[in-house]
């Protein structure tokens, strides 16, 4: 962030709880790099000099008031009333009073959105147990491709300094950041012997000969093992190595769990070299999902074969219930989780592209354990919304710019197997290096 004198906000609010701590400091102290003050003394509110935003359901008719949505003040996980406002053509929600200097709560909209209120409670799940795209508020609203908790921060600080002119906020900069899951290291190479013969036999069943013969080629040593595209990623990103972020898959063998033994030499040495030069995280099996042994265990072996702790994961099939999953990553010590995303969707699945703490409403408390939001995944741009490269391109590139707007941090997510540039794949890499170049070029302008 660019420094600038120093600018602090009172608010005053009938009682500091939690979840007013956890909305005010995201929007004020994490992306505007503001300092703020809590008050709960409507005298000293009312003859402060600071800029001020008066949170309460009572005017004083000093500073800016808005009147506060109950949701912050609340402890427990009900349904809520969602009752939408029109506002700069968009639709949003908890509405505020006429008086108040927005005509709804931001600090309450994006405590709803950020702690994913709505999957507490829902019951909508698909075939893997992850809480339904197609009912998330920010998709029925039409909301979900603009990280709009992080425009509603901007819109706040608009109206503070149209009454506080003094009043200044820190211009932070666009980032981005690759993710690469490894899910299945090769497609052919370093397979254990029973897996191999099944797969051909299973290619031959099927008459897929020309899986046959890519596979004959790759065993003569003709041909690259058409998933490892690992040189490839590495000579893209030279130089810039700190923009890329690999998730291996360590778990043991079963139905949505394919990768390679642990105990393969060949996989070791992969994810060694890797780790030497790329940041490295833990991506849990599906299998491991709620269960904490389990992902410790898988925790241990990559801690093992990189020579130091591992801080950073990501769900495999994404998948993520609430509190549980995060609950359970804590208790392993992981610090930093980067499963936030759409499964089928292109967007923000938490409204914003800033990374936030995970506060936990079950407990009503917010957590050390920090939350990266990510936007787009391959697999979705390809299977779900069956785009090519050329528009699959064109939507990265409105994300993207959308994230430069509010200059937040766009993260993509990629497969190894996704950047074989044959078959389905063909074309692919153009996105993929569309995403280094326009992400290298937005931050030189920040």
């Amino acid at each position: 962030m660019e420094k600038t004198e120093q600018t602090t906000l009172l608010i005053f609010v009938h009682e500091i709880t939690p979840r007013v701590k956890f909305s005010f400091e995201f929007i004020f102290q994490t992306i505007l790099g503001v300092e703020i003050s809590f008050t709960t003394k409507p005298n000293e509110f009312e003859t402060s000099g600071l800029p001020k935003i008066n949170y309460s359901p009572t005017n004083f008719s000093s500073g800016l008031f808005l009147k506060a949505h109950p949701l912050l003040f609340e402890q427990s996980v009900s349904e809520q009333d969602i009752v939408t406002i029109e506002y700069q053509n968009l639709q949003l929600f908890f509405p505020a009073s006429a008086d108040s200097f927005l005509p709804f709560d931001p600090f309450a909209c994006s405590f709803y959105l950020l702690t994913r209120y709505e999957e507490y409670l829902s019951e909508n799940y698909d075939e893997h147990q992850r809480f339904s795209d197609q009912q998330n508020l920010l998709t029925r609203l039409n909301l979900h491709q603009k990280p709009v908790v992080d425009w509603l921060a901007y819109q706040v600080a608009e109206k503070i300094s149209g009454q506080f002119p003094g009043f200044k906020i820190r211009q932070r900069s666009f980032q981005f950041l690759t993710t690469i899951d490894i899910d299945n290291a090769w497609a052919f190479k370093n397979k254990s012997l029973p897996v191999s013969l099944g797969a051909v036999t299973k290619a031959a069943f099927h008459r897929q000969w020309n899986e046959l013969k890519e596979r004959l080629v790759v065993f003569l040593g003709l041909q690259t093992d058409p998933y490892d595209t690992y040189r490839y990623i590495l000579e893209t990103y030279k130089g810039q190595l700190n923009h890329i972020l690999f998730f291996f898959l360590i778990g043991d063998r079963n139905q949505y769990d394919k990768n390679i033994s642990h105990k393969n030499k060949k996989f070791r040495q992969l994810i060694s070299s890797i780790s030497s030069v790329c940041e490295v995280g833990i991506h849990p099996s599906y299998a491991s999902n709620h269960k904490l042994w389990l992902l410790e265990k898988e925790k241990e072996r990559l801690e093992g074969i990189i020579q130091r702790p591992v801080t950073s994961s990501r769900q495999h099939y994404l998948k993520l219930k609430f509190p549980k999953t995060y609950q359970t990553l804590q208790k392993s010590s992981i610090t930093d989780d980067y499963t936030m995303g759409f499964a089928s969707l292109a967007g923000f699945r938490a409204g914003t592209c800033t990374p936030f703490p995970f506060f936990d409403l079950s407990r009503n408390q917010y957590t050390e354990l920090i939350i990266h939001p990510f936007q787009i995944m391959d697999v979705t741009l390809k299977n779900y919304l069956h785009l090519n490269p050329e528009k699959a391109g064109k939507l990265v590139e409105e994300l993207m710019l959308e994230v430069k707007k509010v200059n937040g941090t766009f993260i993509s997510l990629w497969h190894n197997e996704s950047l074989k540039d044959s078959g389905q794949w063909l074309g692919w890499r153009k996105v993929f290096e569309q995403i280094q170049e326009t992400g290298l070029n937005y931050e030189h302008e920040s």
